[in-house]
């Protein structure tokens, strides 16, 4: 199973927004929402919601990639979110994760029994290039009990 696969497969939004996998590793995650009528503003785009959710599919899925192999003793939870509107998305938005912080010192931090956190950003683009949208997710990996 892939990683869009599973995230499709356990987060409904993801599912319901018809969002395609395009790259998931864990030096990159870029997703795909198809332009779709139903998840709509009031100018004809895709609404903000929609966006928000893609994006943050997006660092999910890179957060996967790089950290699937620590999910036997630890989870991954988004700590926090901040998203700025740059310019007008219209039609299909692409989102591209990168991941802030190298995977061996996160894990380094989840050996030494600590509770790591690092920072996801995502750009958001329209099919013409432009940047519509810019996301940073903290998350963190919080060891099980």
């Amino acid at each position: 199973m892939t990683v869009g696969d599973m995230l499709v497969a356990t987060v409904p939004m993801a599912r319901t927004l018809n969002l395609e996998f395009l790259e998931t590793t864990a030096e990159r995650a870029v997703v795909r929402m198809p332009d779709q009528a139903d998840y709509h503003n009031h100018v004809g785009g895709p609404h903000a919601g929609a966006m928000f959710t893609l994006a943050e599919s997006a660092s999910g899925a890179i957060v996967i990639a790089a950290f699937g192999d620590q999910m036997s003793r630890a989870v991954p939870l988004a700590v926090k979110a901040e998203i700025g509107y740059k310019k007008l998305a219209m039609g299909v938005v692409t989102a591209t994760a990168t991941l802030g912080r190298p995977v061996a010192d996160v894990v380094a931090e989840l050996d030494e029994g600590k509770r790591p956190e690092f920072p996801v950003t995502i750009e958001i683009q329209r099919a013409d290039g432009a940047v519509t949208g810019e996301m940073t997710v903290l998350w963190t990996l919080r060891p099980n009990a």
